[in-house]
């Protein structure tokens, strides 16, 4: 029978990683294949893991992880010759991805007897203002979907939750609408019950150009930088920013890498591991609109982070 796919989408930093991790690490028996966009970015427990090669990350509860590289039919082929064949496969869509697109690829007739598309679940900030469900790219991925997870409700009120719940419904009467607390979404709404069940094929709109909208500009340092002088970069550059995220050293704790991330006009700090030997002191990917913050900006900027001596 065919293997059930559920497709996850959402606007950039909207949580569609932590609902990713909750599943491989809850999986219960399952054999779960997950295909990523950048297999950096997933942060799976250190003990799921279990080994790695040719891009795939074979984790201890049965589950996989790799990354989505070159053609998306291609990888799902790879995946189908796997013995044992994965239980589902989920797959998780960039956040500047037209999940239409993605759909339109997985009808294609040599997927199809393999591979059936069970779910589309789009992942949505709760904070995200409403004015922001005027952007046609987050429309798509909000109509595309069976159901809409409402991540980040501990970081927004009562009131804000409810409004966006009636605004997506408003958008997608037909979709499901749930809370995602910390990523986790009742399994059954994601994977069928009955494994031999066919789900029906979905029909696809038609194909729209594509649209270069955004750009990623990448930044790395030899040298640790300081902590304040971050945080005064960063609320410079917010307004320009759809996402950021990286790995770097600080003066206040050397020998150990801080996790950046920047979504939805908020940042955060998480301690991670020692850093590596051979490779830059500070490593940050900024996202941004096309044109909207240039090279000379951001290095000017993210140049004055850095310790200009030492202690500093």
């Amino acid at each position: 029978m065919p293997v059930p796919i559920l497709l996850v989408t959402g606007f950039l930093g909207a949580g569609k990683t932590t609902v990713v991790n909750h599943l491989l690490a809850h999986a219960d028996g399952r054999r779960i294949a997950a295909v990523v966009n950048d297999f950096g970015a997933i942060n799976i427990d250190a003990e799921l893991i279990a080994g790695a090669s040719d891009g795939v990350v074979s984790l201890a509860n049965g589950c996989i992880c790799c990354s989505l590289e070159g053609d998306l039919l291609r990888t799902l082929a790879t995946l189908l010759r796997r013995d044992p064949r994965p239980d589902y496969i989920v797959i998780e869509t960039s956040g500047v991805a037209d999940p239409t697109d993605i759909v339109r690829n997985l009808m294609d007739p040599v997927i199809l007897r393999e591979a059936l598309l069970e779910t589309v679940l789009c992942v949505m900030d709760a904070g995200t203002p409403l004015a922001a469900l005027d952007d046609a790219l987050l429309r798509s991925q909000l109509r595309a979907a069976d159901i809409v997870a409402l991540s980040k409700l501990d970081l927004a009120d009562e009131v804000a939750g409810a409004r966006m719940r009636e605004a997506i419904r408003a958008l997608r009467v037909t979709a499901a609408v749930v809370d995602a607390k910390h990523g986790e979404i009742p399994s059954a709404l994601l994977f069928p019950a009955d494994v031999d069940r066919v789900p029906a094929t979905r029909e696809v709109g038609p194909r729209r150009p594509a649209e270069e909208r955004f750009e990623t500009l990448s930044w790395t340092s030899d040298r640790p930088i300081s902590l304040p002088r971050l945080q005064q970069a960063i609320s410079r550059l917010a307004p320009k920013l759809a996402r950021a995220k990286g790995l770097f050293e600080t003066v206040e704790q050397p020998g150990r890498l801080t996790v950046f991330q920047f979504a939805g006009g908020r940042a955060t700090l998480a301690p991670g591991e020692a850093p590596a030997a051979g490779v830059p002191r500070a490593r940050i990917v900024f996202i941004a609109e096309l044109g909207v913050l240039s090279r000379a900006e951001l290095d000017e900027t993210m140049e004055a982070c850095v310790a200009s001596g030492e202690g500093s």
